[in-house]
């Protein structure tokens, strides 16, 4: 028989697989699209705002429906985030992720589907990104928090 876990990882791989493709049919992997999409003054194709649209709407739908819920559908326990804050690192995190998205037409998720596809720009993005998330955890572990152990000290 299978181990549990072992069906987690077949769905998730599954459910990924599913999204890339997704992505992928969508045309959010292009980032020529993705750019003129955001080219609201310029050439504007409004093409992504139906994919956007519809993600929307499937996860207004899949919220409203998790909420009533307090397990997922393989048994595990359903948490969801509690914190409301608008505070300065989600503004900051925003206006670099909206940045970075509009200059090189790519965000997290199209653009590991995209590296796996073979664009080099992709993969170019993907280390940076990488670099990023890295260099945000070693400031906020070894700058940050410290500094903040400090003050609450005093």
């Amino acid at each position: 028989m299978f181990h549990k876990n072992f069906l987690y990882r077949v769905i998730e791989f599954a459910v990924g697989l599913m999204f890339g493709m997704g992505l992928m049919l969508s045309g959010m992997t292009d980032p020529s699209k993705v750019i003129g999409f955001l080219d609201l003054f310029g050439t504007w194709d409004p093409s992504l705002a139906l994919v956007m649209g519809g993600a929307i709407m499937v996860g207004f739908f899949a919220f409203t429906n998790a909420k009533k819920r307090t397990t997922t559908f393989l048994g595990g326990v359903l948490r969801f985030p509690t914190n409301k804050d608008i505070d300065r690192k989600l503004v900051i995190g925003s206006v670099m992720f909206g940045i970075g998205w509009g200059l090189a037409g790519f965000c997290p998720g199209p653009a590991l589907v995209s590296m796996a596809d073979g664009q080099p720009k992709a993969l170019l993005f993907v280390v940076a990104m990488l670099v990023g998330m890295i260099s945000f955890e070693l400031m906020d572990r070894f700058i940050h928090a410290p500094r903040k152990a400090k003050l609450n000290v005093a």
